[in-house]
Parts: C-alpha cells; sequence; structure tokens
C-alpha cells in the first residue's frame, strides 16, 4: 500500500503558482525545489509537484492538455469544516484563481472549489460524517 501521494501538474510560471499557492497557506519543501519544480506540502503524506511545462513533458510522451481548455484531473482536498472551505475560496479567488461552478450543499457534504492560475480544477470538500451515516446509502448514490 502506498505510503504517501504525489500529484504532478505541468505550471506555466513557476514563480506566479508559488505565489498563488502560498497565498492559499500552502507551504513548499526547499529540498524539492528548483527552476523547474517545486514540492507543494499539502499535508503530511500528500504532496503536489509543480513542474514548468518544458520539464513536466520530459515524464510522458504524451501531449499536455491545456486545463484552461479541457479537464485533466480534479484534485479534491477535504477539509475540517465548511468554513475551512470557503476560507480557501475565498483566499483562491483574491490570488488571481476564479470559481467555475457555484457550491452545492448535499446535507453530508458540501462542495466548493476553484481553479488555479493554470486552469487546474480544486474542488474543495467538507464532509459531515454523521449526516453521511444518518442519510444511509442513498447519500453514495448522489
Amino acid at each position: 500500500m502506498a505510503k504517501q501521494i504525489y500529484v504532478n501538474l505541468p505550471v506555466g510560471d513557476l514563480k506566479r503558482s508559488v505565489t498563488f499557492f502560498t497565498a492559499l497557506g500552502f507551504s513548499f519543501n526547499p529540498q524539492f525545489t528548483d527552476e523547474n519544480a517545486t514540492c507543494m506540502i499539502v499535508g503530511e503524506n500528500i504532496f503536489v509537484m509543480l513542474l514548468v511545462e518544458p520539464f513536466f513533458r520530459t515524464f510522458t510522451p504524451k501531449p499536455l492538455c491545456d486545463a484552461r481548455q479541457a479537464t485533466e484531473v480534479l484534485v479534491c482536498l477535504a477539509l475540517d469544516s465548511r468554513a475551512e472551505v470557503e476560507a480557501i475560496v475565498a483566499k483562491a479567488i483574491a490570488a488571481g484563481g476564479a470559481t467555475p461552478i457555484p457550491a452545492k450543499d448535499h446535507g453530508f457534504m458540501y462542495q466548493h472549489g476553484f481553479e488555479d492560475l493554470d486552469g487546474h480544477l480544486w474542488e474543495v470538500v467538507h464532509m459531515d460524517m454523521a449526516a453521511f451515516e444518518s442519510a444511509g446509502s442513498t447519500a453514495a448514490e448522489g
């Protein structure tokens, strides 16, 4: 079983991306940071490698997706409260990001999200496990 997760995302301007995610409250591991990449710390064992596009291309023979035109991945972060969800979305907007869809309240789960400066979609959720368990199997069915 895996012990850590590293999500790799291509970015057009590394310094601009670091500034954006720093404004959201994330920090970076300087050991894995240079002019080509940085390691954003999301959680104890969760990391996002922001790689400049030419460097990212060295890891795949496939063409890169323009995340402003098509969805390549949806990164979802679970937070401890609805207030934390709203706070990080507000920080993303203040730092130049966008909100492609309005917030949704599913009763057991509050969902919102943002689009970063390169068009990557970040979903941010808060799950109320007590409400989820009381909703039974119908909650998982959507």
